[in-house]
């Protein structure tokens, strides 16, 4: 099947021009202007942007969490990506204490089975000895380049600092990227015992028991022993200035470490946990969320290249059952919310229509860089010819109003229940596949490819970022 784009405003990290497309045999065969009109399908698309497929580096699908699943598997989760325009994940596999990588790795493929995009995976470490560091070694062969630690969540996922060291020391022999999970959770625990003493059980408990400065001091504390490991460190949904500001210092002195957020952080608050009744249950993910001057912080660490990935932490559970399992205990509440879908859509419109960020950045924040990061770049995350053709043609008119009612992931609500973007995926083709088209699913289950993915490579990002618009 060939695919021939015309007239379309291909958009990459550095320019915006008009040419046309030329997909078969899933790769992008050829770019230019006028190219001959022999293909089988031809889209005109004029008048629409022509992107790389989006990259979401940060889901959670099919996860065990606190005694219940993320409701979202690997078919409806990457289902729903796909009608936001997101063409690849990369999800986290997780390690329980004392389980072989191996077995992980196998355990998470074969979740992955029914994907309808292609997919990758991260490995949650919680238990690694010095004997079992072999491990580490086979699971990148295995093209699992990424490894993730968490100071949170004691008992459950959280490792003590020798540990993280002697995981970050062998990623750097393997040039593996560690990321990490950072808050303070011997000091949240005390909060929370506090909390619960204290009769304090309402959803806000949750953000007001695990305050900025838990998240900067881990943030700080992982950037210290990332520097004795001698190893780039990549820091998971920065929520807040303070973290924020300890990234921007250690990158202003040299220190290889990047930074993600998240769209609930830019556009929801800790009010939305003080919302009547048990609504605020619905915002509780970890971290929580903060003030509104941190989302101010947030968009100018994306715009000053501080920050260089836009993920969703997708982690959805349904409000009328599993959320309710916190009802008389904060802690009970399943930690995660919805977004996988909306990503895309969000960042466009609150980004690229409000100046705050240019085309170029947007396509960068949400596909270029997480593909130079995470060992995909250039087979995604670009469009040239020899790279997947993941390509996304997006309508910059197209308005949509997100809701629960119509949305495509398997929960009960949305994060951003009626917010009107006008921006949206309308054709999303996946390896030469059209799988969206004008909000038609046209996708299989069990055609996404797992994604062996490269070692880590620093000089990827060294190239300059894109400007914003005045």
């Amino acid at each position: 099947m060939s695919i021939l784009i015309k007239n379309g405003q291909l958009a990459t990290p550095h320019q915006v021009s008009i040419a046309d497309l030329y997909i078969e045999n899933e790769l992008i065969a050829g770019i230019g202007k006028n190219l001959p009109s022999h293909a089988d399908s031809i889209i005109d698309a004029a008048g629409k942007l022509v992107i790389p497929g989006g990259i979401d580096v940060h889901t959670h699908l099919e996860a065990p969490v606190g005694g219940t699943v993320s409701s979202d598997d690997f078919e409806t989760g990457t289902r729903a990506a796909a009608f936001g325009g997101t063409t690849c994940i990369i999800d986290f596999a997780t390690q329980a204490r004392g389980e072989r990588l191996s077995d992980v790795l196998t355990s998470w493929k074969s979740k992955a089975r029914k994907a309808v995009i292609d997919h990758g995976f991260h490995m949650i470490l919680v238990d690694m000895p010095a004997e079992r560091l072999g491990e580490m070694d086979e699971i990148v062969d295995a093209g699992v380049t990424s490894f993730k630690v968490f100071t949170a969540y004691p008992g459950v996922l959280m490792i003590d600092d020798t540990t993280i060291l002697r995981i970050m020391e062998r990623a750097r022999k393997l040039n593996a990227l560690v990321a990490v999970h950072a808050e303070n959770g011997g000091a949240i625990e005390h909060l929370v015992r506090q909390a619960l003493a204290d009769g304090r059980i309402a959803p806000i408990e949750h953000a007001l028991t695990r305050p900025d400065i838990t998240e900067a001091e881990a943030t700080n504390r992982l950037v210290a022993l990332a520097q004795i490991a001698g190893v780039p460190l990549y820091v998971v949904h920065v929520t807040c200035a303070r973290s924020l500001k300890v990234i921007m210092e250690a990158r202003e002195a040299g220190i290889p470490v990047f930074g993600e957020t998240c769209p609930q952080y830019l556009f929801l608050s800790i009010n939305d946990l003080r919302r009547p009744g048990f609504e605020g249950a619905k915002y509780v993910f970890t971290p929580p969320l903060r003030q509104l001057t941190d989302q101010e912080a947030l968009w100018h660490g994306l715009q000053n290249g501080n920050l260089q990935v836009v993920s969703t932490d997708h982690c959805p559970f349904f409000f009328e059952t599993q959320k309710q399992a916190g009802l008389s205990d904060f802690t009970k509440i399943p930690n995660g919310g919805p977004g996988i879908e909306n990503r895309m859509q969000l960042m466009y419109h609150h980004g690229v229509n409000k100046n705050r960020l240019s085309i170029n950045q947007w396509v960068e924040l949400v596909s270029a860089n997480p593909a130079k990061l995470f060992g995909l770049y250039p087979k995604k995350g670009v469009l040239q010819v020899g790279s997947d053709a993941d390509v996304v043609i997006w309508n910059p008119q197209k308005e949509h109003t997100i809701s629960a009612s119509s949305h495509h992931m398997r929960v009960d609500y949305s994060m951003y229940e009626g917010m009107s973007v006008v921006g949206n995926a309308e054709t999303v083709i996946s390896r030469g596949d059209v799988i969206v088209d004008h909000n038609r699913w046209l996708g299989k289950p069990g055609r996404g490819k797992f994604q062996r993915r490269q070692r880590f490579d620093v000089h990827e990002l060294n190239q300059p970022m894109a400007k914003r618009t005045s």
